[in-house]
Parts: structure tokens; sequence; C-alpha cells
């Protein structure tokens, strides 16, 4: 993965507008809140292979970090983004790291299922 470029990202978000995606979206403080803070509580959400269709993707900056929003009916989207990557499968992968490397947000887009 390498450093968010938006222009870069907006493009290859309008490449999946107006089609049917799947959606992977995950966020975590992983089990390193609780091991850091024993008042802390573990936080996330998972969901994989939802299909959608949004007309619209943005991504825009947002303190140091980026977020995209993807509008449907509604919107879904995703903040604390820093790096991405299109990969070989045509699937765009965008996550959000913190300042030593650990996964706190993913978004990926895909024309067909992701892996299970």
């Amino acid at each position: 993965m390498k450093a968010i470029k938006m222009e870069e990202v907006q493009q290859h978000l309008d490449t999946f507008a107006n089609e049917p995606v799947y959606i992977h979206l995950e966020t975590t403080n992983g089990a390193y809140a609780k091991h850091f803070d024993s008042n802390a509580h573990n936080v996330g959400a998972y969901i994989r292979n939802a299909q959608i269709q949004y007309e619209r993707g943005k991504i825009v900056e947002s303190d140091g970090t980026y977020r995209v929003g993807l509008k449907t009916d509604g919107w879904v989207y995703a903040e604390g983004l820093t790096d991405y990557e299109l990969n070989e499968d045509g699937q765009l992968l965008l996550a959000g790291h913190d300042q030593v490397g650990r996964l706190m947000v993913a978004l990926q887009i895909s024309r067909k299922p992701f892996q299970m």
C-alpha cells in the first residue's frame, strides 16, 4: 500500500460508480486498546461482501487523514484512511493505520465478491 493521493483515489472511486459492487468495511481499535488501558473498551465493526451500488464516491481530507463516502440511498463511509492500492484483481483497497502501523479502518471495493 502507498500513502493516499486524493486525485488517484477519486479516479478509482469514479470507475466503480453506478454499477453493483461488493464492499468490505471494517473498523477496530483491536485488543491493543484494552492492553494499554484496562478501562478501555475494544470496539469494532465488520461487514464483508455486502453488495451496493453507489451513485457517487467522494474522498476528502480530514485532520491529516482521509474520509471516503459512497452515496447510495443513504451513505457508506470510512474515516481515518491513510493508505491505498488497486490490486491485481482490480479491487480498491483503502486502509487507515495508526502511527505504529496497526490497522484501524478498512474500506475495500470490488466488482467480484471478496475471498472468504
